[in-house]
């Protein structure tokens, strides 16, 4: 299964900038400009950390579709949004310590952490999910990236005012109610592309 290449940068960046909003990695990256006081390195390394696990991620969903058929892929990624949108309901019980990695400087300690945060993430989930949906490790990457950046880049240079306004359970609802649109989007997508094909008559 597979979209244009437009579609699939414009739909990754999008789910993760939504629900990176109020997640672990956006409130470690908090902690470690709190902390530090230096945006620019730590912002740098949040971008290579995030390039680094989302290309790994993508390339492990882009290769499912080498061996699922496109039906139970369709399944799959829609049942994975689902299960998603569930996840980040469930607020995020707290971050990793960083005080085992300060010795590696401002960019080390934040690129060491920030990928180890993000392993298991439901961001990484979501980049393994939307390269099994649109077959594209490239763009999915890029757009899983920029989605991280946007959402974590306000953090880090604003600090603590950008998080301290946000309504996060609202934020959490609304990122929810995205990657639920999106499974049930995924899950019938021949009768919504029906759909659309009539409404463009």
């Amino acid at each position: 299964m597979s979209g244009p290449p437009l579609d699939a940068f414009l739909v990754s960046t999008v789910a993760v900038a939504v629900a990176e909003i109020g997640d672990k990695t956006q409130l470690l990256a908090l902690m470690l400009v709190a902390r530090f006081a230096r945006p620019a390195p730590i912002l740098f390394a949040i971008l290579i950390a995030t390039l680094a696990n989302h290309a790994a991620a993508a390339l492990v969903g882009a290769s499912v579709v080498d061996w699922i058929g496109e039906s139970a892929l369709r399944w799959g990624v829609g049942l994975s949004f689902l299960v998603i949108a569930a996840w980040i309901l469930v607020p995020d019980q707290g971050d990793r310590g960083i005080g085992w990695c300060e010795r590696l400087g401002v960019f080390g300690t934040s690129l060491v952490t920030f990928f180890l945060a993000e392993i298991g993430d439901k961001t990484q989930i979501a980049t393994i999910v939307l390269a099994a949906r649109y077959d594209t490790i490239l763009w999915v990457t890029a757009g899983t990236t920029l989605g991280m950046m946007l959402a974590n880049l306000p953090v880090v240079v604003i600090g603590g005012m950008a998080a301290g306004r946000l309504p996060l359970p609202a934020v959490r609802v609304v990122a929810a109610a995205t990657f639920a649109l999106l499974g049930i989007m995924a899950l019938f997508e021949p009768v919504s592309g029906m759909v659309a094909a009539a409404l463009a008559r």
